[in-house]
């Protein structure tokens, strides 16, 4: 019975209501993308070996990888527009930039308790600007083996090796020192091999540290003397 009832039901002709069909507006909407945040500047102060200098580290590049610019003087700062507002300073007499941190060296007259915040603060300002740090930067022509058939530009404050010895000089101060000092907040750079004598000059927090002596004779001219043959002293040209 159910099923001749459920038969009949199917088979049954249901009226379907008709349904007019409107007209319906499709609405584009439009989201407006909110501008993407900028990634807010830290500048951090770290002392160094040496008291005069003070080395302020931020969270970006400031110089491309290998480069560096060092000014001793408000003359010397063409190429830098931060350079030349931090000589605006009386008591700043060199400003070193490498990589992600900038050393400055200040004179006696003040202590560094009394500028830090105040030169860290520019520092926070200035970078968190357009202007580039440094707009010139030193570059050099080197050999890209021991061939010297063909060179390539570095930037970098190195004299240009010439000879085999002197490129192993070079090789082993980027290597092996030039990531130790830097941490200090200083450079240590090439400038000859004459008659066995390694002339390198001192930057940043490197030029005028009271231990620079000891790193200089203890640390390089031991390490040189190891390495390359022929290197009998490691001397320092002043700056």
């Amino acid at each position: 019975m159910l099923f001749r009832f459920f038969s009949r039901l199917c088979l049954k002709k249901i009226p379907i209501p008709f349904l007019p069909i409107r007209n319906y507006e499709f609405v584009t909407i439009t989201r407006t993308m909110e501008p993407l945040v900028k990634k807010p500047v830290i500048v951090y102060a770290e002392s160094t070996p040496n008291p005069s200098s003070m080395k302020f580290v931020a969270n970006l590049v400031l110089l491309e990888e290998g480069a560096t610019a060092q000014y001793l003087n408000a003359s010397e700062a063409k190429g830098s527009v931060l350079a030349a507002k931090l000589f605006l300073f009386p008591f700043i007499k060199g400003v070193f930039i490498s990589g992600n941190y900038i050393t400055l060296t200040k004179t006696e007259a003040v202590g560094w308790d009394d500028i830090t915040l105040e030169l860290r603060e520019l520092l926070k300002e200035f970078l968190s600007g357009t202007v580039p740090v440094v707009t010139d930067i030193p570059k050099t022509e080197v050999h890209t083996d021991n061939s010297f058939q063909s060179t390539t530009t570095v930037f970098t404050e190195h004299t240009a090796p010439v000879t085999e010895a002197e490129h192993k000089i070079v090789e082993i101060l980027e290597q092996y020192i030039r990531p130790a000092v830097e941490q200090d907040g200083g450079l240590i750079t090439f400038r000859s091999f004459i008659e066995g004598v390694v002339t390198v000059q001192l930057k940043g927090a490197c030029s005028g540290c009271p231990s620079s002596t000891m790193t200089l004779k203890a640390g390089i001219e031991g390490l040189l003397k190891r390495l390359v043959p022929g290197v009998t002293e490691v001397v320092a040209e002043a700056v």
